[in-house]
């Protein structure tokens, strides 16, 4: 790749059932870019990848992080990755997220006219779980735009700002952090980035933690909120009703998936047979959600061993932090090239 780009992936596991899989990866990857790996797993395991990565990726452990709401691991991996970095543009990904030569190339290129770019990922291979979590994946299509496993970012800007908080909903936070700071975000929905999808035990466990992300987006959150209460106001009505309601309930979900399915180009890697699971996965958000508060209203949602209350920061909190970061850094960078500008011709 001819630009100044750099791979930081975090990784934290404890088994290597992927292992093969990530390393065959990496070897591709660092043909194209260079690529870094923070560590996080436990020492034992960490020796384990060391001595099965290629030799061209780098392999650090994450460094301390000071963060408000630190209790997410994988912030501090990111920003340790950030700050070891020397290239200008960089791509985040999480380690199930599987580039392509040419989607790799095209989401660095698109930071010409961005500060972060938002691509779209999708699910390769796809079982019923993977096709049950891509039916929300499509819905937010519908509806705006979906949250991938990875970003590409100006490094320069993520460091103007000092960093992002480690909340639950952390790439959220960073878009929104970039974002308050005056950083422009692209989203390209036909952008597509394959990963890998989790094992079924693994997908069951994310349920709960998913839908505690939508405390982090307000009319989210009370459109689902009102999702169990319409099931049983529909439960409740006369017998000759109850049908066409709950009917109703199932089509308008399906409907959405499939509008989802078709923009954008969607229906190039998303098949048809995933918007079936639409009214699957809104009986499991309507009940999901209500767990959720009541993990929110008890200290927070478990994960990692900790809990975490904060989903993502609003949009008006950040901008009080971050307001003007960007454009005094530009400034700040301007002064010194009229100052000093032998130095900035070398």
């Amino acid at each position: 790749m001819s630009r100044a780009a750099e791979y930081i992936l975090p990784l934290r596991w404890t088994d290597g059932a992927d292992l093969p899989d990530l390393v065959a990866y990496l070897g591709r990857l660092t043909e194209w870019i260079p690529v870094t790996v923070v560590d996080g797993s436990a020492p034992a395991a960490f020796e384990r990848h060391r001595s099965v990565f290629p030799p061209a990726v780098r392999h650090i452990p994450p460094g301390p992080f000071s963060s408000a709401g630190a209790g997410n691991g994988k912030v501090a991996g990111v920003m340790t990755g950030v700050r070891a970095s020397t290239a200008a543009l960089l791509v985040i990904a999480d380690d199930d997220v599987r580039y392509t030569r040419e989607s790799l190339a095209a989401v660095v290129r698109h930071l010409d006219s961005a500060e972060v770019v938002r691509p779209q990922n999708y699910y390769d291979p796809l079982p019923w779980h993977a096709r049950w979590d891509t039916a929300r994946t499509l819905i937010n299509r519908a509806w705006s735009a979906d949250f991938p496993g990875t970003l590409a970012l100006r490094r320069s800007a993520l460091l103007a700002t000092g960093g992002y908080d480690g909340v639950l909903f952390e790439n959220l936070e960073l878009i929104r952090t970039i974002k308050a700071a005056g950083g422009r975000e692209k989203v390209i929905p036909d952008l597509f980035v394959a990963r890998r999808p989790p094992n079924a035990r693994h997908f069951l466990k994310q349920r709960v933690r998913q839908a505690y992300d939508d405390f982090a987006q307000p009319r989210r959150l009370a459109a689902e909120l009102a999702l169990l209460p319409a099931v049983l106001a529909a439960a409740c009505l006369p017998a000759r009703y109850r049908g066409p309601a709950f009917l109703g309930l199932a089509a308008a979900p399906a409907v959405a998936a499939e509008i989802g399915r078709r923009r954008h180009q969607g229906t190039a890697v998303f098949p048809f047979r995933a918007a079936w699971f639409a009214p699957l996965w809104t009986v499991e958000r309507a009940v999901c959600i209500w767990i959720a508060l009541g993990f929110r209203l008890t200290g927070g949602v478990p994960y990692a061993g900790t809990r975490l209350k904060t989903a993502a920061h609003s949009e008006a909190v950040l901008q009080r932090r971050h307001r003007g970061k960007l454009a005094a850094q530009r400034n700040q960078h301007l002064w010194t090239s009229i100052s000093n500008p032998e130095q900035e011709q070398r």
